[in-house]
């Protein structure tokens, strides 16, 4: 049975552009880099507070990135969902939609990274 979850792939066209979006708008930590036995590039990522890993891939010979609407998003908590949205626009990344209370009192809004992928994020309620 599984044990855990370990990492989530995303697979994108331009790694450095990318790379610096989820260290300079997220914030995340680049936990290491290498090249796969197939040859893809391959930069892992972790939140604070987080165990799980996001792997950013970057494999030309697969063929183009197609990101289809509404397909996938990761999730974020965030502890000031303004705060945030002043930086990340400040850095080229407005956005997208929200701010927007939900019925639990949480406050989400969405920001999109390089290549199309969506990225939620969560003010929990106080």
């Amino acid at each position: 049975m599984v044990k855990r979850l370990l990492h989530t792939r995303y697979r994108v066209a331009d790694l450095d552009r990318t790379a610096s979006f989820y260290k300079d708008v997220l914030g995340l930590e680049e936990t290491r880099r290498s090249v796969s036995p197939r040859g893809s590039t391959l930069v892992f990522f972790k939140a604070p507070g987080s165990e799980e890993e996001i792997e950013i891939c970057h494999y030309p010979a697969s063929g183009p990135v197609i990101v289809g609407p509404d397909l996938t998003h990761l999730a974020f908590e965030v502890e000031d969902i303004d705060a945030f949205a002043r930086h990340a626009a400040a850095k080229g990344y407005p956005l997208s939609d929200g701010p927007t209370p939900t019925g639990s009192g949480s406050i989400i809004a969405f920001i999109d990274a390089p290549e199309g992928y969506e990225v939620e994020l969560i003010q929990r309620a106080r």
